[in-house]
């Protein structure tokens, strides 16, 4: 997902999409673990993408166009 496309996300969405990568996050480190990642650069799209999500709420906050946490 591309920043501007984050950008333009309803806070709704923004829990939701947060909430479904960490889930692939910490399904990807227990395969990690087990010795089975098939893609391995995935876990750090997956880090990234939920710190981009995270900083455009943080953005979206302190400018009073979301909800407060």
């Amino acid at each position: 997902m591309k920043l501007s496309e984050m950008r333009e996300l309803d806070t709704a969405t923004f829990d939701k999409e947060v909430a479904d990568r960490k889930k692939e996050l910490m399904e990807l480190r227990f395969q990690g673990a087990v010795g089975n990642l098939e893609k391995p650069h995935r876990v750090t799209q997956l880090r990234r993408e939920v710190a981009q999500l995270l900083t455009v709420q943080s953005e979206q906050l302190r400018n009073g166009q979301g909800r407060c946490l």
